[in-house]
């Protein structure tokens, strides 16, 4: 069982920056890939940004020269660095992490952008 904490979510406001945190922990906990997805009100979750264990990412177009995926392998850790952020960011964001065939999932940490 991989077990997978988020933080650093809170109040910033417009153009603002914030890191957001996730670590993977448990046996075989070597994560494949690593992601950040957002679930806007009555909305289906939408993947912003991930990366794989090589160093490959993806963003989505909406976040694209603003936001910055990076992970630790060592640390089984993955962040994601927002800069310039807009109140449209205003969101719940969840890690995602793939070990092998299985996906596991936070339970999210909230970033909400004043204007």
């Amino acid at each position: 069982q991989v077990q997978v904490v988020e933080s650093g979510g809170g109040l910033v406001q417009a153009g603002g920056s914030l890191t957001l945190s996730c670590v993977a922990s448990g046996s075989d906990s070597s994560a494949d890939y690593m992601g950040w997805y957002r679930q806007p009100p009555g909305k289906q979750r939408e993947s912003v940004a991930g990366i794989w264990r090589g160093g490959t990412t993806n963003y989505a177009d909406s976040v694209k020269g603003r936001f910055t995926i990076s992970r630790d392998n060592a640390k089984n850790t993955v962040y994601l660095q927002m800069n310039s952020l807009k109140p449209e960011d205003t969101c719940v964001y969840y890690c995602m992490v793939r070990v092998h065939t299985s996906t596991y999932w936070g339970q999210g940490t909230q970033v909400t952008v004043s204007s």
